[in-house]
């Protein structure tokens, strides 16, 4: 699969949200993703469907939802509804796991599946065929700006043998700590998408980051 760069807008001036997302899609940016969190299942307490759908007629390219949240079942039609073509669940948090990544795409979404650093990859294993994606948290979820462990390398190395042996075309993402000086790690290791969020906005422009970023990881995954 070719590279992608996914900016979270965790980052962001909420203030100038909308004129962010423009900024992104104008920089090329592969879609955006929303880390919406509920103060529960994590500390931190984000986006809302208002939100997110009030951000969507402003740009093109796709949206994903990384719901860090308790009962994230209970919530799945209102993120479609506002526009995320991609909804990205933890295991741990739901109650019949197979039957939520169905929903999800009963609901005409993408199903993605997020493992924290602790979760392990077992927690997938036998749901593979209703995973559009798989994401490795290289952070703990809950907060932006954290240090890139790479100690998850070898489960990104992991989790890429075991979506081959599938045989379905499921991408392979990352997200915690994504930056100019981890991205090759974690693309030697298998990712193909990319999460990046406090470092994307410490370039000078979006589209230095993205293609800085892009780069990267093209040249990691050739080497």
């Amino acid at each position: 699969m070719a590279v992608k760069i996914v900016p979270s807008v965790l980052p962001a001036d909420f203030a100038r949200l909308g004129e962010d997302c423009v900024a992104l899609a104008e920089a090329g940016v592969d879609r955006i993703q929303w880390d919406v969190m509920d103060g529960r299942f994590v500390p931190n307490l984000t986006f809302g469907p208002d939100v997110i759908a009030a951000c969507r007629p402003l740009v093109a390219c796709g949206f994903e939802a990384h719901l860090m949240c308790e009962r994230p079942e209970e919530m799945l039609p209102r993120y479609v509804d506002a526009g995320c073509e991609l909804v990205i669940v933890h295991p741990e948090t739901l109650r019949q796991p197979h039957q939520t990544y169905g929903a999800i795409r009963d609901l005409g979404a993408r199903t993605g599946v997020a493992l924290s650093p602790a979760t392990p990859l077992g927690l997938v294993e036998h749901a593979l065929d209703r995973v559009d994606l798989l994401l490795v948290m290289t952070v703990d979820p809950g907060f932006g700006g954290q240090r890139y462990l790479a100690t998850m390398e070898p489960k990104i190395a992991a989790a890429r043998a075991l979506i081959a042996t599938s045989g379905r075309s499921i991408e392979l993402e990352v997200d915690g700590g994504i930056g100019p000086d981890t991205i090759a790690g974690a693309a030697r290791a298998g990712a193909d998408v990319f999460i990046s969020g406090s470092a994307l906005w410490k370039y000078a422009t979006f589209a230095d980051g993205v293609a800085d970023l892009r780069r990267r990881a093209e040249a990691a995954r050739a080497a």
